[in-house]
């Protein structure tokens, strides 16, 4: 399919190759299998990590111990090429990168960096993110896992929910109420009293780790504790980062759904014509491309945000709120013109369209990026 704006033009030779280095590993590595992953509910994180590690796609726009050190329109780049083959596979890299390798990489000890960061970044280990709970999504402040001194150590109780990479974690990232205020921990989780059972049943991101986090008065040294932050200034700069790789994600999915959409309907025949011949489904692929374009240019233009230095939250919760919302769109319209074809796994749509229904509320729901740019607006806080 044409990049009739040429988008890409903007990208320099240093994107444009790791776009195409990215999109062949997703060719050659994910699409042949990733509906069967799908339909059997699995994801083959050990045997994946360490070819993503070796393109240097795990924690790629960290500096130093074994990171890529790219831009951040380089590592947006990647998150939509690795989309366009599943949200599964974004959100396992995602989660990896900006969600466990970062907080170690900006607020961790040397000695917590030496000891995890290049490990990670070669996908010789595994992270994950422990920040919602149960009873806690939306509203984090309140959360109930906590910390306690003891002596030296810490120890932790409590527990986390729909955590990705939960499960096949060689470390996870806890945050917890301390009397010191929210902190963030190290936790190898081989430390006993820590379980993370998957979760199961369920109908999106099928091929990915999801699982819950329990922990069960986990004695923690004293330097478990990630050192540089305290409060929710911590969890929610994490956020920020897996949230950007997000909104340049979901570009890549609405493209598999249109060019899904635009091969079917240029090759399906009724009333002896293609259906792409008809007026209604043209109409259709029309405001698809719209919404596609419209979506990678806000992503474009927040790299450019963010590789200057300038990137705002607000900023960040507008590209994940749209874009999302326009791939979700996309993919709907793509099932509609792919008919009775369109809810099988022998075309990517129906997979697509699940997954983004766990997108728009992961990484922060629709509706706190609605609030978040209400308050931009107004200077009224609608949260309490």
């Amino acid at each position: 399919m044409d990049d009739l704006l040429r988008l890409d033009d903007r990208l320099n030779p240093d994107q444009r190759l790791i776009r195409d280095t990215v999109k062949s590993f997703v060719t050659d590595r994910i699409l042949p299998d990733v509906a069967d992953w799908f339909e059997n509910g699995t994801f083959p994180a050990r045997e994946l990590a360490p070819a993503l590690g070796s393109l240097g796609l795990l924690g790629m726009h960290l500096e130093g111990y074994g990171c890529a050190g790219t831009d951040a329109t380089s590592y947006g780049v990647a998150c939509r090429e690795l989309e366009a083959g599943d949200s599964g596979l974004r959100s396992f890299v995602s989660v990896q990168g900006s969600l466990a390798m970062f907080p170690i990489w900006r607020y961790g000890s040397e000695e917590q960096k030496e000891q995890w960061l290049p490990r990670m970044a070669a996908g010789d280990a595994i992270g994950c993110f422990g920040l919602t709970e149960p009873d806690h999504g939306s509203d984090p402040a309140n959360m109930r896992t906590h910390a306690k001194r003891d002596g030296t150590d810490w120890v932790l109780n409590g527990a986390k929910m729909w955590i990705t990479n939960g499960s096949i974690a060689d470390v996870a990232v806890v945050w917890a109420q301390t009397d010191e205020g929210i902190r963030g921990f190290v936790v190898p989780t081989d430390t006993p009293g820590f379980t993370a059972p998957e979760i199961h049943k369920k109908l999106s991101l099928r091929a990915s780790v999801t699982s819950s986090l329990y922990f069960d008065d986990i004695r923690l040294p004293a330097d478990a504790v990630l050192p540089g932050v305290s409060g929710l200034k911590g969890p929610l700069s994490c956020l920020s980062e897996a949230r950007f790789g997000i909104l340049w994600g979901v570009v890549g999915a609405a493209r598999a759904c249109l060019e899904s959409a635009v091969d079917y309907a240029t090759t399906r025949v009724q009333f002896d014509r293609p259906i792409g011949a008809f007026q209604l489904t043209q109409e259709k692929l029309a405001w698809m491309y719209v919404g596609m374009s419209q979506a990678a240019m806000t992503a474009l233009h927040l790299g450019a945000l963010k590789d200057a230095g300038t990137l705002d939250p607000r900023q960040i919760s507008f590209g994940k709120l749209a874009n999302v919302r326009a791939a979700l769109d996309i993919a709907r319209q793509a099932r509609s013109i792919l008919g009775a074809n369109g809810v099988t796994l022998e075309y990517p749509v129906i997979r697509h369209m699940n997954n983004l229904e766990s997108v728009l509320t992961y990484e922060g729901t629709q509706e706190i990026h609605l609030l978040t740019l209400g308050r931009a607006l107004t200077g009224l806080d609608a949260f309490r």
